[in-house]
């Protein structure tokens, strides 16, 4: 990235957990955060999150991690947890325009594909990260300006690895 550019990645928490976690790995925060800052020199790291209050833990690792963390109250029934943070992402994207020069989306969601379409055609966009080769067919059409880079291909930098004590994972 040149001298000078700012960059702000927006993180679609759930899209990106559940999409490496279905490839049958964990993503290490801390690990993605330093990627972004080392690959693309992001200044701030937008992460979009369903707020549930025994989850403090996290959010504080998340924080420490280098997140700026943007929580969505969440809808809690029998069966599942809801806290779908696309509005969320949008609107502190369109929020945050004027303070970045260049953005990363983070997330394989069809829903962003208005958002990306207007960051491009305001030469906006940097790159898409989506959690794996399943991301929407709404934002193929940006894997032809090489935009798309895919997460799951990055497992081995990216994994939480076990440290071999009761088979704990480092925080």
């Amino acid at each position: 990235m040149k001298k000078g550019v700012v960059v702000y990645a927006f993180i679609d928490s759930q899209n990106l957990n559940l999409g490496v976690r279905s490839q049958g790995w964990k993503l290490d925060w801390r690990k993605f955060r330093q990627y972004l800052r080392n690959k693309y020199s992001v200044a701030n790291a937008f992460l979009f999150i369903g707020y549930i209050k025994n989850n403090q833990k996290l959010y504080d690792y998340l924080n420490k991690s280098g997140f700026k963390l943007i929580f969505k109250p969440t809808i809690i029934s029998k069966h599942e947890t809801k806290g779908n943070v696309d509005a969320e992402l949008v609107l502190h994207t369109m929020i945050e325009f004027k303070n970045y020069h260049k953005a990363i989306i983070v997330s394989g969601d069809g829903d962003f594909h208005c958002l990306v379409e207007y960051l491009e055609s305001k030469h906006k966009l940097l790159k898409i990260l989506a959690p794996t080769s399943h991301y929407s067919g709404l934002l193929r059409e940006f894997n032809d300006n090489n935009y798309i880079v895919r997460i799951d291909l990055l497992r081995g930098s990216l994994e939480q690895k076990k440290t071999g004590i009761r088979g704990r994972s480092k925080p």
